[in-house]
Formats: structure tokens, sequence, C-alpha cells
């Protein structure tokens, strides 16, 4: 099974790794082309040129534009072999873009699956992601081996779009955490307790969580390198309230994360890690 993979951001890079690490010889793309730098992977010239040489295809995109752009823009993959192909898109998209992506690839005689991620650069690494796939359950078996070499937890909504708005679902938990945790080592810090000594204790009470287990580092070092950045965040809570939307209920606590998340890119800390909220609310 020849492979490829589109979307070499700080997510996208560490599954192309992780899958290179365990044997799998990878295709890759991205729009900016030094990303693929230092891979031991093959470099296609397009999306097509990609598409036209390998069996299953990855995408790890920024947002459901991009998905749409690496599709069916210039030289996208729908212009290149695509009968028989398996499409697995770990985007976070918007879960009304979603049967679009499907159609467009049926009609081209190729497979999608939403397979949207949970966790980030390190699980990644790691082959400890959680990923929720959607599509036709022939599909999801087919590409289970590849998807095991990821993920330590792999859940299967079958229904176009479940997959998808689950995630949003989680994403609305991931903010609203971060945000929580964060006023909380700041208040902390106001209180003068020593910054660590706060976290450890957070984590040993109320606050633990796979949250704070992954961001206490960058909280006591300052150190806001993006593994997931705001724009990511922000972009995520975004969809989740058309989510709110649709079904007719309020988005309470993920509302006031996400405009925590503006307030950090008004003051221009969009492509930092979503920690940095931290360092806004300790400074205010």
């Amino acid at each position: 099974m020849k492979v490829g993979f589109i979307g070499l951001g700080n997510l996208g890079r560490a599954m192309a790794g992780r899958l290179i690490s365990e044997g799998i010889h990878l295709t890759v793309w991205n729009r900016t082309r030094a990303k693929a730098e230092g891979l031991k992977a093959d470099v296609a010239d397009n999306p097509a040129d990609l598409m036209s040489k390998c069996d299953v295809v990855f995408l790890n995109l920024f947002d459901s534009p991009a998905v749409s752009s690496v599709l069916s823009g210039d030289q996208g993959l729908l212009m290149g072999a695509c009968k028989g192909k398996i499409v697995i898109d770990t985007t976070t998209n918007h879960f009304e873009a979603v049967p679009l992506f499907y159609a467009v690839l049926r009609e081209a005689g190729a497979d999608y699956l939403e397979a949207p991620i949970l966790g980030s650069v390190g699980p990644a690494s790691k082959g400890m992601l959680t990923i929720i796939v959607g599509g036709e359950k022939r599909t999801h078996d087919k590409v289970l081996p590849l998807l095991q070499k990821l993920a330590s937890n792999i859940f299967h909504l079958e229904p176009p779009t479940m997959a998808t708005r689950m995630k949003l679902v989680n994403n609305m938990a991931l903010g609203s955490f971060m945000a929580a945790i964060a006023e909380a080592v700041a208040y902390g810090e106001a209180s003068g307790i020593d910054p660590a000594l706060v976290v450890e204790i957070l984590a040993a009470g109320a606050g633990n969580s796979a949250v704070l287990n992954a961001k206490k580092q960058k909280l006591l070092d300052g150190d806001y390198s993006p593994h997931f950045s705001v724009n990511a965040i922000y972009k995520d809570l975004q969809y989740a309230q058309d989510l709110a939307e649709e079904v007719n209920k309020p988005m309470f606590m993920a509302g006031m994360a996400r405009e925590l998340f503006a307030l950090a890119r008004a003051q221009g800390k969009e492509t930092s890690d979503f920690s940095v909220i931290h360092d806004i609310l300790r400074k205010l």
C-alpha cells in the first residue's frame, strides 16, 4: 500500500514522522516545500501528482477551505488518478463542509474518511493519538492498520459528519479546560504561591487532566512555541458555535473561552501555543 501525506504543519509533520518510523514509505506534499525537509520521504510536485502515486492519502490541514483547495484547486487531488483510492482527512473541518468532500471523492471513484485527531505533537510522535473515524466500515477496516500506527484509541462513528461533530464537542471541552487551568495558575501566582507548586497541587486535585499534564511545562517555562495554536483553537470554537446554533443550544463555557482566545489573537499571539492565555491572564 503506497501512502501519501499532505499538510506538514506541527501536527502533520509529527504524524508523518511517526508513520515513517513505523516503516511506512511516504510521498508528501506541502504548500511550503521547505517543510518537507528532513523527512525521509519522497516529495510530490503537487496534490494531483501525489494522488496518482498513492493508494491512501492523509490530509492534515488547517480548515475546510484548505481541504477544498487541496481537493479541487489547481493540480488538486481530484485532477490525479482517484479511482479506488482512499482519502483520510484528519483536519478539524466544519461539519457543513464534510458532505461535499464525501460527494466529490465518491464521484471521482475514491473513498473519503473524516478522521479528526484528538491530541497534539507529543502523542502524535509516540503513536498515542485518539482518532474519531467517520465513513463506511469497509473503508475504515481497510486502513485500520495504518490508523493503529498513529493512535492508541480509535472510534468509528459511521454516519457522515458525526466524527467531525464529536471533534468539535471535544474541543469545546479542550478550550474550556485550557482557559480554566490558565486562570487558576494565574490566580495562584497572584496570591504569592510558587507557580510550580500551584501546578503540582492542581495536578493532584481538581485540575488533574490531560490538558494540564500536556501543558504544565509550557505554563512553568513560559514556552509558548506552538503545538496547538491560538488560531487553531479559535477556529474550532467558531465551528463549535455554528454547531451550537444548529442544535439550538447556547454555548456558555466554550463561548467564554473563545473570547479569551480572541483576546490572544488581538494581542498578536495567534501563532503561539494556545496555553499562552496563561501569560495574558497573569498580566491583566
